[in-house]
């Protein structure tokens, strides 16, 4: 049995997630998916972390399993803007694995906010807008987030947006490296947000580890939310190494 830490992206909240948690719940796993503090303008990176560690509680089972009923993996998911919090949390709780779901790879020193032009995002974003004829980076978020949920699911997910706290957008990412963590990341092969020949280079400059590819769009948790939980508890018996050493 594994606890899986869902944390959630940018705007966003644990909701999210509500649908890949019915389906690892269905596989005998547990789950944690807290909303992140960004309505409040003063929470930083920390404080993200903070709320998450607390929300996990004792629901976090032993590193080391002791029986047949000990919850033996913690497994946390970061989600785009979650992928700034996610390493901070899985280092404080020594982690069983770390995955980054289209996730914003960050470097050690790097405000969020920064990250954007480090990497060649819209670069990368306006070539690939080119080729797809402008869906990359539209202005439509059912087009640029959910392309591929279900129209209701999607109106309910945007009537759940919030505002990002500006403490965490400028804070300098707080590990000096990444955590000692087996870490796998997925991008999703339809993301309208960021490409996913983006990801195919960043990644591997980055974290020094291919990205596994998924169907669906930046949102995959909702729009192919069996598919994600399948490849999440697979990651469970992978014996494969991936701890990252990046370049």
């Amino acid at each position: 049995m594994a606890t899986f830490v869902l944390i959630h992206g940018g705007g966003d909240v644990g909701w999210a997630w509500h649908l890949v948690e019915a389906e690892l719940r269905a596989r005998g796993h547990d789950t944690v998916a807290p909303d992140l503090p960004s309505g409040d303008d003063s929470a930083d990176l920390d404080a993200y972390a903070d709320a998450v560690v607390d929300a996990v509680g004792d629901r976090r089972g032993p590193v080391e399993r002791t029986g047949p009923d000990d919850r033996d993996d913690l497994v946390v998911v970061g989600h785009s803007y979650g992928a700034f919090t996610a390493p901070l949390v899985a280092d404080r709780l020594s982690a069983h694995l770390l995955v980054l779901l289209a996730g914003m790879v960050p470097s050690p020193g790097e405000p969020p906010g920064d990250w954007w032009t480090n990497t060649g995002y819209s670069e990368a974003a306006a070539k690939q807008a080119e080729i797809d004829g402008g869906l990359t980076g539209n202005e439509d978020p059912y087009i640029l987030f959910y392309d591929g949920v279900p129209r209701p699911l999607a109106e309910e997910a945007l009537g759940r947006g919030r505002n990002e706290s500006p403490a965490a957008s400028g804070q300098p990412w707080p590990l000096a490296s990444w955590p000692d963590v087996r870490t796998k990341f997925v991008l999703c092969q339809d993301d309208r947000l960021f490409p996913a020949d983006f990801f195919r280079r960043l990644v591997p400059e980055r974290l020094g580890i291919t990205p596994d590819e998924l169907p669906g769009c930046h949102c995959a948790m909702l729009s192919h939310p069996k598919e994600l939980a399948n490849l999440l508890v697979g990651y469970l018996g992978s014996a494969e190494s991936s701890t990252p050493s990046p370049a």
